[in-house]
């Protein structure tokens, strides 16, 4: 600041005493910064940690892990035969197929379900808005396990409708596994979408609607368009909760060809003993679907995370 700028009245060391105080804030925002930065390295180092290990004993023959002293040290043969024999003996491909018809329609059904119910009590109100919001959210307190046996009961005597397949029963089918994780998932996902509904501007609709907009066209062209960055998140996270499940898969499913990947990698193990290079190998197989899904989504993944978090 020049002199002749310096305000009538105030002394010319202000500007000295007004830089020192800068400065110090500016150092103590740096090392904010700092320590942040170096926090999350090390994180992100040790959330990796396992997968790059996993990775690297994929890699390893059996035959360099047979003896201790070669446990931690560099091998001298690395390969992906332990790729190609896991995807040999375990039938890969048909159980990711299995995986696929299984979460596919999960997915999309219960973003779409979530988001009709979402719409409803986030932009009408009506006697049991708020109750039919906490029914949903409240779905995700029950925990799966205490259903297990009941649940069970139901599939054996309870048919498909006509239009799937009337002569089966939901125990031991693709749709009566999807249904259960649709069930369970809905809750979340209409808590999700709701909030995010709620902060969206409610003119929007009023003027869709003085315009003669019906309902319908009030969802589909105007709300659920400004949903797409929430829907891409919840879409990767119900994508990785689904495809990565094996308790529903092992308690409803009966037939073992038709169970979805993780059977696979259970296939990979014996009786007596199991390969952890093998079982390594098909586990990183079985992680490449949700690595596309989310590196296809992630701008809108992260788009969605950050929209949800200044909402409010």
């Amino acid at each position: 600041m020049s002199a002749e700028a310096v305000p009538v009245g105030i002394p010319r060391h202000h500007d000295a005493a007004v830089d020192e105080v800068r400065a110090a804030v500016r150092k103590r925002k740096k090392k904010k910064h700092i320590l942040a930065q170096t926090t999350l390295a090390v994180l992100s180092v040790l959330w990796l940690l396992p997968i790059v290990w996993t990775f690297y004993i994929s890699l390893r023959p059996y035959e360099d892990t047979q003896s201790s002293e070669s446990l931690l040290g560099w091998p001298k043969h690395l390969n992906f035969d332990n790729y190609t024999k896991a995807w040999q003996q375990s039938d890969f491909l048909h159980f990711f197929i299995n995986s696929a018809i299984i979460t596919i329609p999960a997915v999309i059904i219960t973003l779409f379900l979530a988001s009709l119910i979402a719409f409803a009590v986030s932009r009408y109100t009506f006697r049991f808005n708020l109750v039919l919001l906490l029914v949903f959210t409240a779905g995700n307190l029950l925990p799966p396990q205490i259903i297990l046996v009941p649940l069970y009961r139901i599939y054996l005597l309870l048919p498909l409708p006509h239009a799937l397949n009337a002569k089966d029963v939901w125990y031991d089918s693709y749709w009566g596994v999807a249904a259960i994780h649709i069930a369970f998932q809905m809750g979340f996902a209409t808590f999700v979408l709701s909030n995010f509904m709620k902060a969206l501007p409610t003119e929007l609709t009023e003027a869709a609607l003085v315009d003669g907009a019906s309902v319908w066209t009030q969802y589909r062209k105007i709300i659920l368009p400004l949903c797409r960055p929430s829907l891409a998140a919840l879409g990767v996270l119900m994508t990785t909760w689904i495809y990565n499940d094996f308790l529903w898969a092992l308690v409803l499913m009966s037939t073992g060809s038709k169970r979805p990947i993780t059977a696979a990698l259970n296939n990979l193990k014996g009786e007596y003993f199991t390969d952890l290079n093998l079982l390594a190998a098909g586990a990183m197989m079985a992680a490449i679907p949700t690595l596309i899904v989310f590196f296809v989504l992630q701008k809108q993944f992260v788009g969605g995370l950050t929209m949800g978090a200044t909402k409010g």
